[in-house]
């Protein structure tokens, strides 16, 4: 059986590379509604000016485009 499941595991073929983009926090939640602080938490964005990797997907750009005055994407 054990020989078993290093075949498989084995057989299971690697996820392709997926594209990454790169957040920056570049200005402060304070005096903005809560939710866009959410949004930013959810991120993973805790301090000022720290940037994140992560992956590039419309679920992320969008969370982005809700607060463009707060996050921007660096290149």
């Amino acid at each position: 059986m054990p020989a078993k499941k290093a075949e498989s595991k084995a057989k299971r073929k690697q996820p392709a590379a997926t594209a990454k983009i790169k957040i920056q926090y570049y200005r402060s939640t304070i005096a903005f509604p809560s939710r866009q602080k959410e949004i930013v938490r959810s991120l993973g964005l805790r301090k000022l000016n720290q940037i994140v990797e992560r992956p590039d997907n419309a679920s992320m750009r969008g969370a982005v485009a809700k607060v463009p005055h707060l996050l921007r994407i660096v290149e």
